[in-house]
């Protein structure tokens, strides 16, 4: 259950990021997505390492699925800190941003909220342990939440031409045109 609440907090904790980032403008607060990725990984290592003894183990399933989730989390890392330029989005910043609608983000405007998404069902079906399911179901909820308030409040402060952005590019789901332009573009 702490693993759970751990979770809960990270989130909490990317929303404080938003939130500094347009009202508070706090230099420690700028540490907030930081440290939210840090609690999301400690509880989600935290679920696994707790409950590993109850995992049912179908080694074939497991190794697919393990690895499915390796390349899941690889394109969320790349999707959230090199698709984006990094000194930019996390160290420097300016009171307006363009928007990046290249590359991973031709497909939609949350194309992290996917990959998020594919590697926790992943990584559940791999380990196969309740707490986990919980965990996959809770966090992937809180960050379609936390892409809903970036789409709604944050980005439209945040970017000077979201606006078109969100016209020209699906939110979550890509399209038949986002996905021709996200391959032309790569």
């Amino acid at each position: 259950m702490i693993y759970l609440l751990l979770g809960l907090a990270a989130f909490l904790l990317f929303f404080l990021y938003d939130i500094n980032q347009i009202i508070l403008k706090k230099t420690i607060l700028s540490y907030s997505f930081f440290g939210g990725s840090s609690l999301l990984i400690v509880s989600t290592s935290g679920i696994f390492l707790s409950e590993r003894e109850n995992m049912l183990t179908d080694m074939f399933r497991t190794g697919i699925c393990a690895a499915l989730a390796l390349v899941f989390l690889i394109l969320l890392i790349y999707t959230l800190f090199f698709a984006l330029p990094f000194k930019d989005t996390y160290v420097e910043k300016t009171d307006t941003l363009k928007v990046c609608d290249e590359g991973v983000y031709a497909l939609c405007r949350h194309p992290g909220v996917i990959f998020f998404f594919l590697f926790y069902v992943s990584a559940a079906f791999a380990v196969q342990i309740p707490l986990f399911w919980a965990a996959t179901g809770m966090f992937n909820v809180l960050n379609i939440l936390y892409a809903l308030f970036q789409d709604r409040w944050t980005f439209m402060k945040l970017f000077e031409n979201y606006d078109e952005y969100q016209k020209n590019t699906p939110f979550l789901i890509p399209n038949l045109k986002s996905i021709k332009k996200c391959i032309q573009i790569l």
